[in-house]
């Protein structure tokens, strides 16, 4: 994959560098891959950045101005997080048909799961994302947050997709909208349960 087909304002040298994955965890980082340097409540990505290095990352992202070697491309942006969700959604090849959000301080669980029910009741291809887990065909998988982070987000719905899963309702948490987790993720519909 080109840098240039999916960062803008890139400079032109760069536009044609290849790059393998994205990653903000530099355990979880890969030959190639862009490393996303994010600050979070307890650890600063930018204290990462050398291991990140190490285990093969060739482009750096952070909102700091960094001195690296000549060897890595440095892209500075005044908002990582938001960069990574665009980035990561821009990888989607095929995306769900009907992509249904549900925010609003209570009741997103309890609608997702209702509506998740109703669609397959009505033999349509349904799954939901959210508190309760991953929900299809009558199973459901745990997961660590209501709104994942948009490497694990993007994988969850490369595999529903390849299920044909055509109708998603995803839960749209207030912290993961703040954090930009679900930024360049096109939604068919938005549902407020209160405001």
């Amino acid at each position: 994959m080109y840098l240039g087909n999916f960062v803008k304002n890139i400079e032109k040298k760069y536009s044609k560098l290849n790059f393998s994955g994205l990653a903000f965890n530099s355990k979880h980082v890969k030959k190639n891959n862009i490393f996303f340097a994010i600050k979070g409540n307890e650890a600063d990505g930018n204290n990462y950045i050398d291991d990140a290095i190490r285990r093969g990352a060739r482009i750096i992202v952070s909102d700091k101005n960094l001195k690296l070697k000549k060897s890595i491309v440095f892209i500075k942006n005044k908002n990582p997080r938001k960069l990574l969700s665009e980035l990561s959604y821009q990888l989607l090849t095929k995306k769900p048909k009907n992509l249904i959000a549900v925010t609003g301080t209570n009741g997103k669980s309890s609608v997702s799961n209702f509506y998740h029910q109703i669609l397959s009741l009505s033999n349509k291809k349904s799954a939901s994302i959210g508190t309760i887990g991953v929900q299809h065909d009558n199973k459901t998988k745990p997961i660590s947050n209501t709104t994942l982070d948009p490497i694990q987000l993007r994988e969850i719905l490369v595999y529903l997709v390849k299920k044909e899963k055509n109708n998603i309702i995803l839960e749209a948490s207030s912290h993961g909208l703040k954090q930009n987790r679900l930024d360049g993720l096109k939604f068919n519909s938005g549902i407020f349960t209160n405001l």
